[in-house]
C-alpha cells in the first residue's frame, strides 16, 4: 500500500503481494521496463511479473515477513522522489 510524502513514496510490506507492489512501484517510478529489470537480475520477465503480482511468493519471503510481523516489526520500502 503506497503512501506519499513530499519527497518520498513508501510501501508498507505485510505480505508477498505488498512486496511485489512495492517492487513494481519502484520500477515504474524509475522508468525501468520489466524486461530490462528481469534481464539485469537474471530472471525471465514472466517470473518478475509473478513476483510483482504476488503470484510467486518464495517460502523464505513468506516466513521472514511472518516472523517480522510476529515480532512487532514493520517493513517499509521507501523511494526517495529526488533520486527518481
Amino acid at each position: 500500500m503506497p503512501t506519499s510524502g513530499r519527497a518520498a513514496k513508501t510501501w508498507v510490506v505485510r505480505s508477498p503481494e505488498d512486496l511485489g507492489r512495492a517492487l513494481a512501484g519502484v520500477r515504474k517510478a524509475r522508468g525501468i521496463k520489466q524486461a530490462a529489470l528481469a534481464e539485469d537480475i537474471g530472471v525471465y520477465r514472466s517470473y518478475l511479473a509473478k513476483l510483482e503480482s504476488g503470484a510467486a511468493s518464495p517460502l523464505v519471503i513468506v516466513r521472514v515477513l511472518r516472523a517480522l510481523r510476529q515480532s512487532g516489526a514493520t517493513v517499509l520500502v521507501t523511494l526517495d522522489e529526488r533520486d527518481a
